[in-house]
């Protein structure tokens, strides 16, 4: 793979992807928040009747939508929690590029007020949490610097700018400023002064057909004119929204640069295009990784020593536990064993104690003791030795050696022990919880290093291939409900429960979509999706039939069920007398068109053609996307039992090659058409 000569995010760049985002991005909400390495963020957003919103900010490198998904760390950084904590559920106001700068501000409504998220995609980048009032709150990079700084609490400030915001410009401001820098050439000049990079800088002056290499103080005024023409032009396609995005191939196929627009600079080499340039950006940056990725040798390395350090702490965590854990028990034991020779030791002690105060002195007492321990006399037979300096005896009982200091009664000797243990115990507790937070690092570190001696193997283009696996599908909005399509190619959608059976009455119904419900408590309600055209009669008995089967009555094993249709205007949040209808209820007004004794069955089929896949509802229904199908009714095998029988009938309609293909599907792609979970299988259409 070529070398990727992309480098940095221009202004151009960020104006643009902005340009785009805000339109996606405002008004959503903040699911959750990901933080993937050092730099990477990424934001799952959610948005009203959208698929989910995925936004990725890398300090200091882009920001874009991205359609993939990468593994996230077992244990989310610092950052990201504190992030969490003040984002999570929060609605996003709007986005915004400050000053033309390469700075981004993504605003949020939240429960503390109003916060901004600052990336800066200058330098090594940062990306800094600011309060209501202005103070940093978080940041990823806390540091002094010579012009501000990032710390907790200080207000926040941008870096001053280098450069003339190039939306405010004019053309004498413009002229003056190039003029002012003498026998500079005047490309260098350009991206300085309006901060536009050298690429850009290159483009404006192919553009304007100046000589990158002139001074600037030999530009003529209609020169500078044509400067000011082409910039205001660029300047007009990224507020405008007119872009052309694409991505810019080498001979070799491979990705070169992103761009929003065709530029001159690139005129001649093969261009992919896209329809939007975050989508560009992302497939460009995914390309990228896989090329850091082919070349992560030094990261293997680093991975490997950290790795093998964790094994050592873990290693020394393991010992230290050990030792916590029998001295635990050993001092334990130990009061336990004092207590249980109480009697004994206690008038021995209080014989050797008398013994003093008449004027023995200790050794001599000692000495005695020890001559009747040679006679097997008890306690006296437990003593090993006697330590004088510090009046302790040294005993052995049940093989267990322990001292008794004399000074202080048995019963705190005791005591001592089993206050030594708890704390070895609680210590053994930390030691623990120590040891299985550095495991949980281990593994994750071992993942790491896995995918990266992997990716190490693999050629770019294996890498893109499974990187692309995890790219993630967009969700149509019916995906959430159960829903089948009619023979007559009528998309049909019920509801699960009341939550969904209220979302799909209110949010997602039309007055020319026809509404049916059983008449059975608690049956989902079952929309027929019209989209401008008559519903024909077959869809109509279809979806009566699906109305009837994921009603009660077929968990309660009726043969059959009475349904009826509606449109929705006939259905209200009101009952007869004005009282209110229970979440996921609505009271119906007006003529019902009823259909009496609908038979109560189904059928579940398998595809074969590729990858194997699963449908289910009506039979015709079904029987209009395959010949490979089974019949179901009310019955009394449930759960897994007929989950696998179902699945057992469809594979054996399938020819032996495609049984092969297949492989083995799992019980549950067949779940969701299996009312309740409960029936049987019927060898006719019933």
């Amino acid at each position: 793979m070529q070398a990727l000569r992309k480098k940095e995010f221009t202004s151009f760049d960020i104006a643009s992807a902005i340009q785009e985002l805000k339109k996606i991005i405002a008004d959503s909400r903040v699911n959750n928040i990901y933080q993937y390495s050092e730099k990477t963020l990424l934001f799952k957003f959610h948005k009203i009747d959208k698929p989910p919103i995925r936004l990725v900010m890398e300090a200091g490198r882009r920001i874009h939508l991205t359609v993939y998904a990468e593994e996230s760390p077992l244990t989310p950084p610092a950052f990201c929690m504190a992030l969490r904590k003040y984002l999570r559920g929060a609605w996003v106001i709007g986005v915004e590029q400050y000053q033309f700068e390469r700075i981004v501000i993504v605003s949020f409504r939240t429960r503390l007020g109003a916060l901004r998220l600052v990336l800066e995609l200058f330098g090594d980048g940062n990306i800094i949490l600011v309060g209501e009032n202005g103070e940093i709150l978080q940041a990823l990079y806390f540091k002094r610097m010579r012009d501000r700084n990032i710390l907790r609490n200080e207000v926040f400030q941008f870096p001053p700018s280098s450069s003339k915001n190039p939306f405010k410009v004019t053309m004498q401001e413009l002229e003056e400023s190039l003029r002012g820098q003498g026998e500079v050439e005047v490309v260098r000049a350009t991206a300085r002064l309006l901060g536009v990079g050298g690429l850009y800088a290159e483009e404006i002056l192919l553009r304007a057909n100046v000589e990158k290499t002139r001074r600037c103080d030999t530009l003529t005024k209609e020169e500078v004119a044509g400067i000011f023409g082409v910039l205001q032009g660029l300047l007009s396609s990224v507020s405008g929204g007119n872009l052309e995005p694409c991505i810019v191939l080498g001979e070799d196929g491979s990705y070169i640069d992103a761009m929003p627009f065709r530029l001159l600079r690139y005129e001649g080499f093969k261009v992919q295009c896209y329809d939007s340039f975050n989508l560009a950006l992302d497939e460009f940056y995914l390309r990228v990784t896989a090329a850091e990725k082919a070349l992560a040798s030094v990261e293997v390395d680093k991975l490997r020593q950290e790795a093998e350090r964790l094994k050592r702490v873990i290693s020394d965590q393991e010992k230290s536990l050990s030792e916590d854990e029998r001295k635990a028990e050993r001092d334990k034991l130990i009061g336990d064993t004092i207590y249980a020779h109480f009697n004994e030791l206690q008038e021995f002690q209080d014989k050797l104690l008398n013994a003093n105060k008449t004027g023995k002195d200790w050794n001599t007492l000692i000495a005695e003791a020890l001559a009747a321990k040679k006679s097997g006399k008890t306690p006296e037979a437990y003593i090993e030795s006697f330590d004088s300096k510090n009046l302790a005896l040294n005993l052995c009982i049940e093989d267990l050696r322990f001292s008794v200091n004399l000074r202080r009664s048995l019963f705190d000797n005791a005591s001592e022990y089993y206050e030594r243990g708890k704390k070895a115990k609680q210590k053994a507790a930390g030691a623990l919880a120590a040891l299985e937070d550095s495991k949980k690092k281990l593994a994750g570190i071992e993942q790491q290093l896995h995918e990266a001696e992997e990716l190490k193997s693999l050629k770019p283009a294996q890498i893109v291939e499974a990187l692309a696996k995890r790219k993630v599908e967009s969700r149509e909005w019916f995906e959430k409900f159960r829903l089948f399509v009619s023979s007559d190619g009528f998309l049909v959608v019920a509801g699960k429960d009341a939550v969904s059976n209220e979302v799909l009455i209110k949010r997602y119904t039309t007055q020319e979509d026809v509404v049916f419900h059983a008449e059975v408590s608690g049956a989902p309600f079952v929309v027929v999706k019209a989209e401008g055209k008559a519903v024909s009669e077959q869809t109509l008995r279809e979806a009566g039939e699906f109305a009837a089967s994921f009603s009660r009555a077929w968990r309660e094993g009726a043969g059959s069920a009475d349904v009826y249709w509606v449109r929705l205007d006939q259905l209200s949040k009101s009952g007869p007398s004005g009282e209110s209808v229970p979440h996921g209820a609505f009271a119906v007004v007006g003529k019902r068109n009823w259909t009496r004794s609908v038979p109560l069955k189904l059928a579940v089929g398998i595809t074969g053609d590729g990858q194997v896949g699963f449908v289910g509802g009506p039979i015709d229904a079904v029987r209009a996307k395959t010949k490979a199908y089974v019949f179901i009714v009310p019955g009394d095998v449930a759960g897994k039992e007929i989950l696998k029988q179902v699945l057992r009938s469809l594979m054996l309609k399938l020819p032996k090659e495609q049984r092969e293909k297949a492989g083995k599907p799992s019980i549950e792609q067949i779940r969701e058409f299996i009312p309740y979970t409960k029936a049987r299988i019927s060898q006719k259409e019933a």
